[in-house]
């Protein structure tokens, strides 16, 4: 249903100019305009988010957003109107609210010209240690820079962007471990958000006692050298396959496909999002490595590595979640019925602020036309479908998944020791499943504080709302996602139980500290 709508979003994409929409993004607001855009911001946070007050008061939130209109004196552009809302926004302390500024469009050339080319700084991959940006990973045959610590991009220091970005998003509650996780392996991705298209930049790396520049350089996708160049009776000749060949090739094709989608295979990073193994000398250690829990189809997945764990009569298993941003309830749910051995049920009915929170979430001035005359021919199916799932207890509004009615463990259950590696990135769906884990005590929790908040988070379905004037974005979660089981104080993520966080040298030397951790633990008691 959503890869469908998702189809018809792109059919029925908004008609407005890449000109009209450049200036509206890129000239000052008057102050009338942008005190509208806080009023509807926090009207819309008022009528659609269900726990708006759960980590600040309602006294605190309205003196913010009247502060802000108060120091707002004079015509602003979006992108600096963005910078000053997004940390009242940031004030509600829900994970899954985010503010995105408005950009520039590209014209049908400019996306013609990006398409074709890469960015050399996007090979990398970082990530915070010691409150500082390093190059984690390369994705490119050049890893000499793994290990440096990132000082500048282009002019600006890197500890002062990191700030900056770090006062744009928010987390769960009162816990401050998402912070540094989320911008050091997003930072790129901050950067660009911030900066917007450019085709060079000058990065400072600082190796040991050692500081060098490198520039980065827009290049074609693919390059062609004269000595590579072949002539065409060559390439037909070099191409020419038998019949057996042919289907040989069709057959992998294929199995390959299957395997992109059983693993969910991510493109731009040139990996899998779950992947199992055996570790330990005599690989008696299931290791399970889970990237997210929302792409490619997992059930397949779960089923062949219980079996294999059941099959091989593996006592001890280690299930990774540091990095996990989150995702389907189905697979977490799908997940946890392997790892428990008795009934349970999964989460509580969802509160939310709607009778009909599914039409809201579609209905929004972000959805375009197309999509909007869709839905309506389809909302009085979608209405009732909310009406029968929609009850009504203590004066509040409770959604019912199928997730929240008594649910029989997998036959396959896993019955052995478990070890969960989190960090500040273990974010939503992994911090619900940790939660599960922690409470019935089948897991020993290595690594550091889950961003992810214990008590659960508003997410579930979204809303998207656009300002009026500036075109800054809201994005907000629709519905309040916890577990049966609960903590206090509230606001903080599941704990870990041996506190471990990688350094530098861990990553010159290619170790992981965390994991080898825990095989030696396991090797030393058996």
């Amino acid at each position: 249903m959503r890869k469908f709508l998702f189809c018809i979003c792109i059919i029925f994409t908004s008609c407005t100019s890449v000109k009209k929409h450049n200036e509206t993004v890129s000239k000052l607001h008057s102050v009338e305009a942008l005190h509208e855009d806080v009023d509807k911001a926090y009207k819309q946070l008022k009528r659609i988010h269900p726990r708006l007050y759960q980590y600040v008061s309602k006294e605190t939130l309205d003196f913010k957003f009247d502060s802000l209109k108060k120091t707002i004196q004079k015509p602003e552009t979006s992108k600096v109107f963005y910078e000053r809302l997004a940390p009242v926004v940031r004030a509600v302390r829900q994970g899954h609210i985010s503010v995105r500024q408005p950009h520039k469009r590209l014209t049908k050339e400019q996306r013609k010209y990006y398409k074709e080319k890469k960015f050399e700084l996007s090979e990398l991959d970082f990530e915070s240690l010691d409150n500082k940006i390093w190059v984690k990973r390369t994705i490119g045959k050049d890893s000499t820079l793994i290990g440096c610590e990132v000082l500048k991009m282009g002019e600006e220091p890197v500890n002062e962007l990191v700030n900056k970005y770090n006062n744009l998003i928010a987390s769960d509650g009162y816990n401050t471990t998402l912070y540094h996780s989320f911008v050091g392996s997003r930072f790129l991705s901050f950067y660009y958000k911030d900066k917007g298209f450019i085709d060079s930049l000058k990065v400072t790396f600082k190796n040991k006692d050692s500081i060098f520049s490198k520039l980065f350089r827009r290049i074609d996708k693919k390059t062609k050298s004269k000595d590579s160049l072949t002539s065409k009776a060559d390439t037909l000749k070099v191409k020419r396959l038998t019949k057996l060949e042919k289907k040989e090739k069709k057959i992998a094709a294929k199995q390959k496909k299957k395997n992109n989608t059983k693993y969910g295979y991510i493109h731009s990073a040139k990996l899998y999002t779950r992947h199992f193994s055996l570790k330990g000398k005599d690989s008696s250690i299931a290791y399970m490595k889970i990237r997210g829990f929302s792409r490619g189809s997992y059930k397949d997945f779960y089923r062949e590595s219980f079996e294999k764990i059941d099959s091989l009569k593996i006592k001890s298993l280690i299930i990774d979640l540091r990095d996990n941003g989150g995702g389907r309830l189905s697979e977490i749910n799908n997940l946890y019925s392997y790892l428990i051995d008795k009934d349970y049920v999964f989460i509580n009915d969802s509160e939310v602020n709607s009778r009909i929170p599914f039409l809201k979430s579609f209905m929004s001035n972000t959805t375009p036309g197309g999509v909007k005359i869709f839905v309506g021919l389809l909302s009085p199916a979608i209405i009732a479908h909310n009406l029968i799932k929609i009850k009504k207890k203590d004066g509040k509004l409770y959604y019912k998944f199928r997730y929240s009615k008594l649910q029989e463990p997998s036959p396959l259950n896993y019955k052995g020791k478990i070890y969960v590696l989190i960090n500040g990135n273990s974010f939503s769906a992994s911090s619900i499943l940790s939660t599960h884990l922690k409470a019935n005590k089948r897991a020993t929790f290595i690594g550091e504080e889950t961003g992810g908040a214990y008590n659960g988070t508003v997410a579930g379905i979204f809303k998207g709302y656009k300002l009026p004037n500036s075109k800054v974005r809201i994005n907000m979660g629709m519905m309040q996602i916890d577990a049966p089981q609960k903590v206090a104080p509230d606001g903080y993520g599941v704990k870990a139980d041996i506190i471990m966080k990688p350094t530098r040298q861990d990553r010159i030397d290619n170790v992981d500290a965390e994991l080898n951790w825990i095989i030696k633990d396991i090797e030393g008691k058996n």
